[in-house]
């Protein structure tokens, strides 16, 4: 039988790609996103693959339709091997410039959807007595950056929720770890000025930015065998950018 693995925020960037490296190691692929007819698209080139592939369109905001993700994915799939929390956004502010609606809906996406989705997938994983979650954080929930405060305390909970999860799963045979990308070229850093690409560039000890498909390997390694005994660390994918 083959590995499940569920995916949120699967419509681009590191989501996409962590799909993309599932679909050509044969996983059955559950793919989550706002957008439908993007999940279609990306669910006939994932079967090019010959991997089997589910969408669950629904906003990772909706406390209820997670709760609902889960039920569908115990009465038509059954088994759930790994999850990866993806789904993120990013809101950048200075912080006498931050406001509450930036505040609340951030702190939604980034760390109460993680939290919510390890609850509902520990409860099928522990009755399975196995599984893995995967959560992706941020260089910046590390190390932090200016004009990101917001976002990096949504990712620096990540890592926290990340360790206790970690310890409270752990004898029930469910691992979590999280990645923490560095500079990753996705459509968010196409967003940046040309300015700030080379500063964040120079700070890399590599000399390059990062790609999708790297942090997706990362990503897969941790949600298969070949990582059965790692649980509760962060793993940095970011060039160089912290030593």
């Amino acid at each position: 039988m083959s590995r499940t693995i569920f995916i949120t925020g699967a419509t681009r960037g590191i989501g996409y790609a962590t799909a993309v490296q599932a679909a050509k190691q044969k996983f059955t692929i559950i793919v989550n996103g706002r957008d439908e007819e993007r999940l279609i698209e990306i669910k006939n080139e994932l079967m090019a693959y010959g991997a089997s592939v589910h969408i669950l369109s629904y906003d990772v905001c909706d406390i209820d339709a997670i709760k609902k993700a889960f039920m569908w994915i115990k009465k038509n799939v059954g088994q759930l091997d790994a999850v990866v929390n993806n789904a993120g956004i990013l809101d950048d502010a200075l912080l006498g410039m931050v406001n509450e609606k930036q505040v609340s809906h951030t702190l939604a996406v980034n760390t109460e959807a993680v939290i919510y989705h390890m609850q509902y997938a520990s409860r099928l994983m522990m009755k399975q007595k196995s599984g893995t979650i995967v959560n992706v954080s941020s260089i910046i929930g590390r190390v932090g950056n200016a004009g990101q405060t917001v976002y990096g305390a949504s990712k620096a909970a990540v890592i926290g929720a990340t360790y206790s999860a970690a310890k409270e799963l752990a004898p029930y045979n469910i691992r979590v770890n999280a990645v923490a990308p560095g500079f990753i070229e996705t459509d968010m850093t196409k967003q940046l000025s040309q300015e700030k690409y080379e500063q964040r560039l120079s700070e890399i000890k590599m000399g390059r930015i990062g790609t999708a498909e790297e942090v997706a390997n990362v990503i897969l390694f941790l949600a298969s065998d070949y990582s059965s005994y790692v649980t509760g660390q962060v793993i940095g994918v970011d060039g160089g950018m912290v030593i």
